[in-house]
């Protein structure tokens, strides 16, 4: 529906986090996905609508607070890689949920590799649905904030539940672009990575044009148009890149003051409207209020 979408919700009284179906014509909540043995909020709908994968964000916020819910319940505390959590898939009109991988199954994946897996209480980042909504990849985290042993170890997996597979490092902001193929960096160049081959096989821009490629980036809809988002100081620059002709354009320096760092940054995180001309960003009001609000990026192609 164009009219509908789903946001995260909490229980007051029992701190539970879970996820909305609200329609924004009807201004009303069409359906709650309440779980009272697993509260998850929703981490990604699928491309096509459908169904939405769910993360316990009380989780998160005990192992990566910048992206966890703080206060919220979490069922798994204390326990390093539970067999009851992981990621979650909720098929939206049925609200009927299943556990897609658990945490467990990710340890002993991740074990012949990084045997210290075991003493590390994980938590997942960024689950991405790719565009045929076929294949899932999201990241294995564990002491992130310890550069030298952390676990962070990307992974792809289907909606089934088959094919789960490690992937090679391509940065932390990944994109997918069509079919098999994820848009990450390599060598300070913007790359595409096949998951199905383990491998690179082709790039996006330059360094003229992406200059920081390990910045946040989106792909329009349509897969025309690339957008790349990266700090300037106390500012956030966008660079924009038509892929067909390779025409590019750098927008202003759009002013983020000194949320630079913490749980509370102000990160690029472009995102692209349905139709291909519009990108939602976050910035800061060059106003009295100095507020943080949403604005847009709108494309325009002269004569057209």
């Amino acid at each position: 529906s164009t009219t509908q979408l789903i946001f995260n919700d909490r229980d007051p009284k029992t701190n539970r986090v879970f996820a909305v179906l609200y329609d924004v014509a009807k201004h009303k909540r069409l359906h709650e996905y309440r779980f009272e043995d697993t509260p998850f909020g929703n981490s990604g709908v699928a491309q096509k609508g459908g169904f939405f994968l769910g993360l316990n964000y009380g989780r998160m916020a005990k192992l990566r607070q910048v992206t966890g819910y703080v206060g919220s319940h979490n069922w798994t505390d204390g326990v390093a890689a539970p067999d009851n959590d992981g990621i979650f898939i909720t098929e939206i009109e049925s609200g009927k949920k299943r556990i897609l991988v658990s945490f467990r199954q990710l340890a002993d994946l991740i074990a012949p590799v990084r045997p210290d897996v075991r003493e590390k209480h994980l938590f997942i980042n960024h689950t991405l649905w790719n565009r045929d909504d076929n294949r899932i990849y999201f990241y294995v985290r564990g002491d992130f904030d310890d550069r030298k042993n952390k676990i962070d170890v990307p992974c792809t997996i289907h909606p089934d539940g088959t094919g789960l597979t490690m992937q090679k490092f391509i940065g932390g902001h990944p994109e997918w672009e069509f079919g098999p193929h994820v848009i990450g960096i390599k060598d300070r160049r913007q790359v595409l990575y096949d998951v199905d081959r383990g491998e690179i096989t082709g790039q996006v821009g330059d360094p003229e044009i992406l200059p920081q490629p390990d910045g946040d980036s989106a792909l329009s809809p349509n897969g025309k148009w690339f957008v790349n988002g990266y700090r300037m100081g106390h500012a956030d620059v966008y660079a924009v890149l038509n892929r067909t002709d390779g025409t590019f354009v750098k927008t202003k320096a759009l002013p983020v003051d000194d949320w630079l760092g913490g749980d509370l940054r102000l990160d690029p995180a472009p995102c692209w409207n349905r139709t291909n001309d519009a990108i939602a960003v976050p910035a800061i009001a060059d106003d009295a209020t100095r507020s943080r609000q949403t604005f847009l990026l709108r494309i325009h192609q002269s004569g057209k």
